[in-house]
């Protein structure tokens, strides 16, 4: 009797692994170390420029020209003072501050209305203006320079703050219109549709239920439109004639000479000019997957 209980859990036990099974796991494991293996790679590629960047803005012209030490020795910090007072950064970088919060909220606010009434309000014409938002984004921006410059012009917002706002928001507007779009057909319709029986207006609807389930759409556009604004500069020099109006790229431009050449200056510019984007993108980084897959499943 003893012997019977004492064979029980035996009998009882967990079968052991099969050698079929332990060569489906290893089969399953290789590609996942694969793409570990890619990722890291992608990584590290898109990483390291960046290291050289800071490594040379903390080094000497001497020491940054040898090359043979990446780490600096002795830190010169006093190349980000130069490029912030001959740079001109404490007047461009309030400029750049301005026109990406400025541009940002604009997409924002009409790309939001534009994507819920192309996603929700069946109206005539409305595949059209689709359609014609698709066509707009084919166009590249260079081509409609000369035309918007003429428009500025036409509307006296020529060499103003105002123009230049205006030109970013409908050189952003396309994209975050398909986005926000495709984010609002992904929601619910009873949301709209209890909201309704409830009294609520389509305003109404829009501003209380919808929006705030958008959250990840609009972080997705914000980011998206404030790398595009902040790094923007090509229609700066079209439309300015006031350099006091530029926004931080021009501030790059004084250390670029053949006769006195700066490049650890120029390093130490180029990371005072995109830490403030860096910094928003790190904050909300977070919402961008989910608001872009979001806005694609439709």
């Amino acid at each position: 009797m003893n012997t019977l209980l004492d064979a029980a859990p035996e009998s009882e036990a967990a079968p052991k692994p099969t050698p079929g099974g332990q060569r489906r796991r290893r089969r399953l494991r290789g590609p996942r170390v694969a793409l570990y293996a890619l990722l890291v790679a992608g990584a590290l590629e898109a990483l390291v420029p960046v290291l050289w960047v800071v490594s040379g803005s903390l080094q000497s012209s001497e020491q940054l020209y040898k090359g043979t030490n990446p780490i600096p020795r002795p830190f010169e910090w006093g190349n980000f003072a130069t490029a912030w007072n001959e740079g001109g950064f404490s007047q461009y970088l309030p400029n750049s501050l301005l026109y990406t919060a400025a541009a940002v909220a604009g997409i924002l606010v009409i790309s939001s209305l534009a994507g819920y009434a192309l996603a929700r309000i069946d109206f005539p014409g409305r595949g059209a203006i689709v359609a014609a938002v698709l066509i707009i984004m084919i166009i590249p921006l260079p081509a409609s320079f000369i035309a918007q410059y003429k428009l500025m012009i036409a509307l006296g917002l020529a060499n103003t703050r105002i123009g230049y706002i205006l030109v970013l928001i409908a050189g952003g507007l396309p994209i975050s219109i398909l986005i926000m779009r495709g984010f609002f057909a992904s929601q619910p319709k009873e949301l709209e549709e209890a909201a309704a029986i409830d009294g609520a207006s389509l305003l109404g609807t829009f501003w209380r239920i919808i929006l705030p389930l958008a959250k990840p759409g609009l972080v997705a556009v914000a980011v998206i439109q404030a790398m595009h604004v902040w790094n923007e500069y090509l229609m700066a020099l079209v439309l300015f004639n006031d350099s006091s109006l530029m926004p931080v790229q021009r501030g790059l431009t004084n250390f670029v000479s053949a006769e006195t050449p700066q490049q650890q200056i120029l390093l130490a510019a180029s990371v005072i000019a995109v830490l403030p984007i860096v910094v928003f993108y790190a904050i909300a980084q977070r919402n961008i997957v989910s608001g872009l897959s979001a806005g694609a499943l439709k």
